[in-house]
């Protein structure tokens, strides 16, 4: 909605005030609490990383660094094969 003064101006107006989102900066845990190896024989910490599915969790949903990234996926496949995991289920969590 453009609104023009007597100088022929125009000046915008919100009826509410534009909300600003500052978000928060994602960090990987992993390196923030200082772990080198992630187990997979730790289902319960695994799950963290897992949806509903059983589907890994990206890194831009997660926050964890590439590296550790790697790692996750590693574990995880390590203790789906182990059937520590499902492959696939309806309601994980």
């Amino acid at each position: 909605m453009a609104i023009t003064n007597s100088q022929g101006n125009s000046e915008i107006r919100y009826l509410t005030p534009m909300s600003v989102d500052t978000k928060k900066k994602k960090y990987c845990r992993f390196k923030k609490s200082g772990i080198k190896y992630i187990d997979y024989k730790d289902p319960e910490f695994l799950k963290k990383f897992l949806n509903e599915q059983g589907k890994i969790l990206p890194r831009r949903i997660t926050g964890t660094s590439l590296k550790f990234q790697r790692h996750i996926a590693q574990a995880v496949k390590r203790a789906r094969h182990l059937a520590l995991l499902p492959y696939v289920t309806d309601l994980m969590k």
